[in-house]
């Protein structure tokens, strides 16, 4: 039986797994080659990617150019976990030292 303080958190999770069933559902079937991005992004990048950014590797291109604040946002918090890790280990060491 449900409690009517949960009332609004049980429609708030059926309407959000509502909307991802649909965006799910109107995905593209995975290796579709008439997919959007390998119609029209792809092609783009395979064409141009060295007269605009003059890299010859064409996957350095996309990330270190086309993709650039994403891959810096990446390797942010991948950093940020390692400092956290880091700091959990020095802090367990020197609690166990004292």
């Amino acid at each position: 039986m449900i409690r009517a303080k949960h009332v609004v958190p049980v429609l708030v999770l059926l309407g959000i797994g509502i909307i991802l069933t649909m965006a799910v559902i109107d995905m593209p079937a995975f290796g579709d080659p008439e997919a959007p991005a390998h119609r029209h992004v792809a092609p783009r990048y395979i064409a141009r990617a060295y007269e605009e950014t003059g890299v010859p590797n064409m996957v350095t291109a996309v990330l270190a150019d086309y993709r650039g604040y994403d891959t810096l946002g990446e390797l942010t918090v991948i950093f940020a976990a390692g400092a956290a890790v880091l700091s959990l280990l020095v802090g367990r060491k020197l609690k166990e030292e004292s």
